[in-house]
């Protein structure tokens, strides 16, 4: 099968990419590396089933080579982190909206399979854990500028789903709950390697908020098997899946389990969320994935424990330590 995946230069595109090489497919990546790295990529440029272009999805004549060429487009490229979101919500609101329509416009002339990456987010404010696909979506006001990603991520299913039921283009939406693993960094908030980095450099490892709100985190292997598993049945077509692990954990215990399994001696500290974005910022105190339509669909659920990814994490921060070139940034396309 050919490939094609849009932000295919950042942290899940990446792993995405190493997965389906692995099992003997073409590959072509898209991407501007405003948010990805070409060092998440430097391994697979040696292989023969590979192409990269480092170019926008605005390029309209490219794209439209690009999807007519592919079997499957994997849509991953999107503006992320909540720390981005907050400071350039005009490119979070283009990026996804825009990104989407052109990649679903490509898609639809030759009826192309569209794998979407949506995010958890689009929860909102929902209070009732766990998040199940046909769940209200509970958003704040227009005036806080945090929800419109999750606006705009919302809107971008609205869109796809229409594709699907108008024009019969088939499409798969995947809602990602807090993706970690090698190769991303807390360059736009991250929070868990952005934890690991600071109990590392034994530095104060900073936490937002109070720190009882909690989230599962989801290792990269796991999401990918996800994507790839509701790509290789019909089954899920025209259907809306979380994939994520559903271990939970507050934020202020994820600080205290980074810290012990690094040797750390990094204080902890409390950020108000004032401080650490902007007045009345609001957060979700919960984010915890139903994965039993996954399981229903493709027989597969994420289950690398916690303490496993925080390890992998580790290493790959201290790998990187080592490296001639320290300051190198690899960072992630989706959430």
């Amino acid at each position: 099968m050919r490939y094609l995946i849009t932000g295919g230069a950042g942290f899940i595109g990446s792993h995405l990419a190493d997965r389906l090489l692995s099992r003997g497919d073409r590959v072509v990546l898209l991407d501007n590396l405003s948010t990805g790295s070409m060092d998440n990529i430097r391994h697979l440029k040696s292989s023969d089933r590979l192409q990269y272009h480092l170019d926008n999805i605005e390029n309209r004549q490219l794209l439209a080579e690009l999807v007519d060429d592919a079997d499957i487009v994997v849509h991953l490229a999107a503006a992320v982190g909540v720390k981005l979101i907050v400071e350039s919500p005009v490119r979070t609101i283009e990026t996804n909206v825009n990104g989407t329509q052109m990649i679903l416009e490509a898609a639809c002339k030759k009826k192309k399979l569209v794998l979407a990456a949506s995010t958890s987010e689009v929860y909102g404010k929902n209070t009732n854990v766990p998040f199940h696909e046909d769940a209200d979506l509970v958003l704040g006001p227009t005036t806080k500028g945090r929800w419109s990603y999750a606006a705009s991520k919302a809107l971008d299913e609205f869109l796809a789903l229409s594709y699907w039921k108008e024009k019969k283009l088939p499409v798969i939406i995947a809602r990602l709950f807090n993706t970690v693993g090698p190769r991303q960094t807390g360059r736009y908030g991250m929070v868990l390697p952005n934890f690991v980095k600071s109990a590392l450099d034994n530095a104060p490892i900073q936490i937002y908020g109070n720190g009882k709100q909690s989230r599962c985190f989801c290792d990269v292997r796991d999401t990918v098997e996800g994507l790839i598993r509701l790509m290789d049945t019909d089954r899920s077509i025209g259907e809306v899946v979380n994939v994520g692990n559903t271990e939970e954990i507050t934020i202020e215990d994820l600080a205290h389990k980074v810290k012990e399994r690094t040797a750390s001696s990094s204080p902890i500290e409390y950020i108000p969320y004032d401080k650490a974005y902007e007045p009345g910022f609001e957060d979700m105190m919960r984010r915890v994935p139903s994965v039993e339509k996954l399981l229903h669909l493709t027989g597969f659920r994420p289950h690398t424990p916690l303490n496993e990814i925080i390890d992998r994490v580790t290493a790959f921060f201290r790998q990187r330590s080592e490296a001639p070139d320290i300051h190198r940034v690899a960072t992630t396309s989706a959430d």
